[in-house]
């Protein structure tokens, strides 16, 4: 618009704030079993250890009413993906994983 400044050279070399649908948050997994907060907990960790944001909905105390997990709406494909490529390895891979962190340390 007319009355907007021009943005100066120092101004366009800064971040942008990306105001895209891409960035919404929609839920990826839900349950409401016993145990679905340990596995929204174990799918979070998956997801947060290969650089994909996530939020954890949901309250111990209201455990009945469940969990989800919910991930930027432009990486849902890459979230499921690495969660069936975690469930194929199973629990021996976890186990491995787990070692190969420890003896780095």
């Amino acid at each position: 618009m007319a009355q907007d400044p021009e943005p100066n050279d120092e101004e366009r070399d800064q971040d942008q704030l990306l105001t895209s649908h891409a960035l919404d948050m929609v839920a990826l997994w839900d349950s409401s079993n016993i145990d679905s907060e340990v596995e929204a907990d174990m799918i979070r960790g998956v997801l947060d250890s290969n650089g994909i944001p996530t939020l954890l909905v949901g309250a111990p105390q209201f455990a009945n009413l469940g969990f989800q997990v919910m991930v930027p709406r432009g990486k849902v494909m890459e979230a499921r993906r690495l969660i069936e490529e975690a469930q194929a390895a199973g629990p021996e891979a976890a186990a491995a994983g787990e070692l190969a962190s420890e003896q780095e340390k």
